[in-house]
């Protein structure tokens, strides 16, 4: 599928700013999955110095220094990706879950950390034993793993509500897990908590989601947001790709912007001002398909 994805971020301030820094991952990644056509960022007020590089984990990343004096902060992000659906795999045919370590370490070969460093809890997927037991259900003895994942998915969306009130960026997982509310974020962090508990390698992933309106009413341009979901490491498919938030093995309606250990890995502007005072944002996401050319 081809998509045409806008990412606008609008700070304003109440005092000036004199000087800020930032952290930015708006560039979406070229992989397997999906091919980067072209991409754009507008940036005003333009930064005294900008260094695009590739993270630790190969992500696309923006430095950028801001030295004029300002009230207003806009990024424009802008980009056309094609997807590509994921080859179709039998998750029953799968190897156990808890028989990945005989695939993970094996003897007198080399390990591979960038697979074995996402079984580790992170700072915001540190799991509870609550959390090991609500999924422990789904991981019985000799289970094929991502069948057991796939089964995982599907009770975080049967049963969690999507509440965008009920949490922000500071509300533990463990909180999420006695409301059963909260949004993708949530939902990811507590099934990566999950996951890992149980030894499993699993990914933060961030981007974007192709949108349905209900019917009869057209798409409101701008309505969208930026997503988080799931990768989940097998043998025989390496890295699969999962969203709990709408309870479904990801196709090719999902563009991927980063890939991290948790949302702080891969968040899409972060920094440091002086100045400022206090401060309001606005987001403004469309995503939208476009025919294939």
């Amino acid at each position: 599928m081809m998509f045409e994805v806008t990412h606008k971020t609008h700070y304003r301030y109440t005092h000036p700013v004199a000087r800020s820094q930032h952290r930015v991952h708006l560039v979406p990644r070229s992989d397997g999955r999906q091919t980067v056509i072209r991409h754009s960022m507008l940036i005003e007020p333009a930064p005294f110095m900008r260094n695009d590089s590739i993270d630790a984990l190969g992500n696309h990343v923006s430095i950028l220094d801001i030295e004029e004096p300002h009230r207003e902060f806009v990024l424009n992000a802008r980009s056309a990706i094609r997807t590509f659906k994921p080859v179709a795999f039998d998750f029953a045919q799968t190897t156990p879950w808890d028989a990945l370590d005989e695939t993970l370490y094996p003897p007198g070969e080399r390990i591979d950390i960038g697979v074995v460093q996402n079984r580790c809890a992170s700072r915001l997927t540190g799991a509870t034993l609550a959390i090991r037991d609500y999924a422990a259900s789904s991981f019985l003895p000799g289970r094929p793993v991502l069948e057991a994942v796939f089964d995982l998915t599907r009770r975080v969306y049967r049963e969690f509500t999507f509440d965008s009130t009920a949490t922000d960026i500071s509300t533990p997982i463990a909180q999420v897990l006695k409301t059963r509310r909260g949004v993708c974020q949530d939902f990811a962090h507590l099934t990566l908590a999950a996951l890992r508990a149980h030894g499993i390698p699993a990914r933060y992933m961030s981007g974007y989601v192709l949108t349905h309106p209900p019917p009869g009413q057209p798409k409101l341009t701008g309505s969208d947001a930026s997503h988080a979901w799931i990768a989940v490491w097998a043998p025989e498919t390496k890295w699969r790709e999962f969203d709990p938030t709408n309870g479904l093995a990801v196709g090719d309606e999902h563009v991927l912007v980063a890939h991290g250990r948790d949302y702080a890995d891969v968040c899409p502007i972060s920094g440091v001002i002086v100045g400022g005072g206090d401060h309001t944002v606005s987001v403004s996401v469309d995503v939208a398909q476009v025919p294939e050319r």
